[in-house]
């Protein structure tokens, strides 16, 4: 693996990352995962299920994540819980399972209002490192994209800024001894981080999403059926703030990036 990683920023209007551990109200992770950022350069090149690059190469990809929005908002939104059932009736279609028992008795498949959040306004910096046929396919659609681009939802459009391979300083890692500076909000993965004070929050967010059939991955949408299971893996990650200085118990090694003008440190041991 080369020590050039690319780097992708990204500025995002609204966004809402699913947290799926949160079930009476919509909670939005506060950065992209892994799994949602992987999905995204899926889907820019075509390459959903992985049949050009192959499926364990896309998750062999490490992610970094920094940067975060300017506000956390409430939207008000009626969602379909339940399995949704449509059946042609004339030239419409009508959902078939509407008010019939979904998980037993007493709870319908149905339109409720839920409290969702989200986020306003995201200034997101990107770092990714692995193969670097997928990463220069990768960058040349974004520099030349033909489709419009979202992050999350499809409908959370994003604007891309800046793309390029970039190297840390000095092309080597450094140590940092007793605490590091971080100036951007980023994930960390908890295993076995030295932290010398944990007053951070902690989310477990999927870094990798496989779909199934018998074991076997699907290698397009159309292998895609109620059979179908969804394999998600997740981490364990310590989510840091603005300008936060962490406390270490023992040093630790991380790479340091400029990038017109602005200084990124990315923990060795921290890319997801």
């Amino acid at each position: 693996m080369t020590t050039k990683a690319l780097y992708i920023k990204i500025f995002q209007p609204f966004a809402q990352y699913r947290n799926p551990f949160t079930f009476y109200y919509a909670q939005t992770y506060p950065l992209p995962p892994k799994s949602t950022i992987i999905g995204m350069l899926q889907n820019l090149i075509d390459d959903y299920y992985g049949h050009k690059h192959g499926v364990e190469n896309w998750w062999k990809l490490k992610v970094s994540i920094h940067g975060g929005f300017e506000s956390v908002f409430w939207n008000y939104q009626q969602l379909i819980k339940g399995e949704i059932q449509l059946k042609k009736v004339g030239n419409k279609l009508v959902l078939s399972n509407q008010n019939l028992p979904l998980y037993n008795e007493g709870i319908k498949s149905q339109r409720t209002p839920v409290h969702q959040q989200e986020l306003f306004n995201g200034h997101l910096h990107i770092f990714i490192k692995g193969e670097r046929s997928i990463l220069k396919e990768v960058k040349e659609a974004f520099d030349n994209p033909r489709k419009i681009l979202s992050l999350g939802r499809s409908e959370d459009i994003i604007f891309i800024r800046r793309t390029e391979f970039v190297e840390p300083i000095n092309g080597d890692s450094k140590t940092a001894e007793k605490s590091i500076w971080l100036s951007y909000p980023t994930y960390i993965k908890r295993d076995s981080f030295p932290i010398k004070n944990e007053k951070y929050p902690v989310y477990s967010i999927p870094v990798k999403i496989v779909f199934k059939n018998k074991g076997i991955p699907a290698k397009n949408k159309a292998e895609i059926s109620k059979n179908t299971e969804r394999e998600v893996e997740f981490k364990t990650v310590i989510y840091t703030g603005f300008d936060y200085v962490i406390k270490l118990n023992k040093p630790i090694k991380f790479e340091e990036f400029h990038v017109n003008g602005q200084s990124f440190k990315i923990i060795s041991d921290g890319w997801l």
